[in-house]
Formats: C-alpha cells, structure tokens, sequence
C-alpha cells in the first residue's frame, strides 16, 4: 500500500496552506492526491505534504461533509468556504437642474412654437 492512501491525515508543508492538517481524498497517481480538511480541497503534489501516523475512516472522493464529521470526532478544525455575496449596488440617478428665471434681452423672446410635420404625400402621386 501507497503511504498516502485515501484517509491518510498529513500536514500541508508548502504552499499557502502549509502547516494546516489535511486528509487524502483520492490517490491520482504516484505523484498526485486531492486533499480537503483545514485547507482548501485541491490536488496537490506529496512531495508538500508530511504524512501523520492516523488513518480516517473515510469513502474515496467523499464529499465535505463527510471530512467535517471526520475532523469534528478528532476535534480538529475544517475549512469552511465563504460564499462570496454580491452586495446589491445603488443606481445613480441625474440630478435635474431647475430652469434659472431669464434676465434682460432673452426674457422677452417667446419660446417657438413645435413644427408640425408636412403631409405624406403618395408615391403614386408623384410621377
């Protein structure tokens, strides 16, 4: 048997996790295993881990869960995932100006009236 085997409980030693606890969840190959526990689930080389002599009673590919209960008996810590929420945003709204009164020359001109549009005339009509 491989020494990390699924189950196997080891310290991460390098990386941003190092010196957390983590447990092996499956074996990829001989270089490769996916870790979860107090360090986030993710798959990691052995050469950045130092297995511990306790072995989990645990499934292959078990799912969080299923880690937390298993850490919970030994009375370790897990990692728990922060949700990222969205913070609901205020919309910015214009600002209307308010009209100023009119001074000198420009308060006497009346304000024009709208153009009505000319009548459509047929194409029939034209030739």
């Amino acid at each position: 048997m491989s020494l990390f085997q699924v189950g196997r409980l080891c310290v991460k030693t390098a990386g941003r996790d190092a010196g957390r606890k983590c447990v092996v969840i499956e074996s990829i190959d001989a270089n490769f295993v996916v870790i979860d526990g107090n360090t986030r689930r993710k798959k990691v080389n052995i050469k950045h881990l130092e297995p511990l002599d306790k072995i989990l009673e645990i499934k292959s590919k078990a799912a969080s869960d299923e880690v937390k209960k298993a850490f919970a008996k030994l009375g370790l810590a897990v990692w728990e995932r922060k949700s990222r929420k969205t913070v609901a945003r205020v919309k910015k709204t214009k600002v209307k100006k308010e009209a100023k009164p009119l001074k000198g020359k420009k308060a006497k001109v009346e304000k024009k009236k709208p153009v009505q549009p000319a009548e459509k005339i047929p194409l029939a009509a034209k030739n």
